[in-house]
């Protein structure tokens, strides 16, 4: 006896136009399909994620580059100062003090310029209320001309670098005369 089912011919002309339209015919054949479809998944999965591994390598070299050249434009700058102060050491003995302070002047008035232009503030508070978030009291002095609570002198100017303090100025604060 044959074990197979008998087909009629309606069956068989079924199957081949399953065949003809692409569609799988046996449990295999729809097995290979899925298995063709999860490895194309496996395979965009390991590009997509090689991909991200790549952009987040770039990004942290991104990052070591800025930390390290960050102070590039701002050197630069510093350079004119630098050469003014080394012409002024490689003048003559016989310069007057005139000239020299004349030199030095100028050459504050170049840094000066150039901390300005990269936004570093100088905080000199003479004459303002005494603010510990912005200035370090050195010492307090009893004051009859000036309000208590007020700088009386400043040791140190202070600065600041785009509104976030880099040094408090260091000040003497009125007090009450006694």
């Amino acid at each position: 006896m044959n074990s197979e089912p008998e087909r009629d011919d309606e069956d068989i002309i079924t199957d081949a136009a399953a065949d003809e339209a692409g569609e799988p015919q046996t449990d295999d054949d729809e097995l290979r399909a899925l298995q063709a479809k999860a490895d194309e998944n496996w395979d965009k999965y390991l590009r997509t994620a090689a991909e991200m591994e790549n952009v987040r390598k770039r990004a942290a070299r991104d990052i070591e580059k800025a930390h390290k050249f960050a102070l590039e434009r701002f050197a630069t700058e510093l350079l004119s100062v630098c050469d003014s102060l080394e012409m002024a050491l490689g003048t003559d003995d016989d310069v007057s003090v005139e000239s020299m302070k004349e030199g030095s002047e100028a050459t504050l008035k170049l840094l000066q310029s150039v901390l300005s232009r990269f936004d570093v503030e100088e905080l000199d508070p003479h004459g303002e209320p005494f603010d510990p978030a912005v200035h370090e009291a050195m010492t307090m002095q009893p004051s009859a001309e000036a309000e208590p609570g007020t700088v009386l002198n400043v040791f140190q100017k202070g600065y600041a670098l785009n509104g976030r303090l880099l040094r408090p100025a260091r000040v003497v604060v009125a007090s009450e005369p006694q």
